[in-house]
């Protein structure tokens, strides 16, 4: 049975002066999928602006927005109607020749994954890929996926999760070192240290629904975080079974509660809002991003 979901994004920048408005690239639209279909949308921008639609490289939907005039404020909110359609309940299988580490991709694939295997952060002294082989028995053989799960897994329950507002993303080794990191952070991390073990990764933005904030009670167990603002996790693809999400932040993979936006090979590809503007430097005041999904009633 399929689920609809309404989302409403706004960012919204303050400035303790009029100040004028570069081009902004606005990523807020679901993706459409087999599991995803966008029913209703709606972007409002004030102060008034001119808005054109494009695809970026990776199909993502990007929003260039001009604003015109000057202005004390830059608020951007977008409206969104969903339908999430759930995949099988098994797991999808995989191919064969890829179930267990390590596996080879095929020469069609690895042409089309090239970027999404390749490391972009450097690892000088190998603790990253020391950190990721720890997830590896060497006294059987290594699940492709179960070794997924348990990189998942560690990461959520082991790190110290810190919401942080500013632009940016710490590097992995960073992460490790601090024990601590936002979503995208968590996200990063398990990418680049899958890739160590020849697995392709992508970065995905978006939503996280959270059934908290629609009843107000908390299941036995279970806390969400990540809610109520942009999210972040990564997806895995994995021969025969395509791609696959890992939430490291929650422990959570192939879940409903994700609503991908935007996917890129490297976080810095796939702000949800990206601009600049013109003024005295002390003008910025700051800016406040509210994040609301809520499961429709029919």
């Amino acid at each position: 049975m399929s689920t609809r979901y309404d989302i409403l994004h706004t960012t919204t920048y303050r400035y303790r002066e009029p100040v004028r408005f570069g081009l902004h690239r606005v990523m807020f639209r679901p993706r459409d999928s087999h599991d995803l279909r966008v029913l209703a949308t709606d972007l409002r921008v004030s102060p008034e602006a001119d808005v054109r639609l494009i695809h970026d490289p990776h199909s993502n939907s990007v929003a260039l927005v001009q604003p015109r005039g000057e202005a004390r404020e830059l608020g951007i909110a977008c409206a969104f109607t969903i339908e999430h359609v759930p995949g099988p309940e098994d797991e999808l299988p995989l191919d064969p020749a890829a179930e267990y580490l390590p596996f080879a991709y095929s020469v069609q694939e690895r042409m089309d994954l090239e970027a999404y295997l390749r490391p972009h952060h450097d690892d000088p002294e190998g603790a990253l890929i020391r950190w990721a082989h720890h997830f590896l028995h060497s006294d059987q053989p290594n699940s492709t996926r179960e070794t997924l799960r348990r990189m998942n897994a560690h990461i959520a329950q082991s790190l110290v999760y810190q919401a942080r507002e500013e632009e940016g993303t710490q590097t992995p080794l960073e992460t490790l070192a601090l024990g601590s990191g936002s979503c995208r952070d968590y996200a990063l991390l398990m990418m680049e240290a899958a890739r160590r073990l020849g697995i392709a990764t992508r970065f995905v933005s978006g939503y996280l629904y959270d059934p908290m904030l629609d009843t107000g009670e908390q299941a036995p167990g279970e806390t969400t975080v990540g809610a109520g603002t942009t999210h972040a996790w990564l997806e895995a693809y994995l021969p025969g079974a395509g791609w696959i999400a890992f939430d490291p932040t929650n422990n959570l993979t192939r879940s409903g509660r994700l609503i991908r936006v935007g996917v890129a090979r490297d976080p810095a590809l796939a702000p949800p809002v990206s601009g600049s503007w013109f003024g005295p430097a002390e003008a910025y005041e700051g800016m406040d991003v509210v994040v609301r999904v809520t499961k429709r009633r029919e």
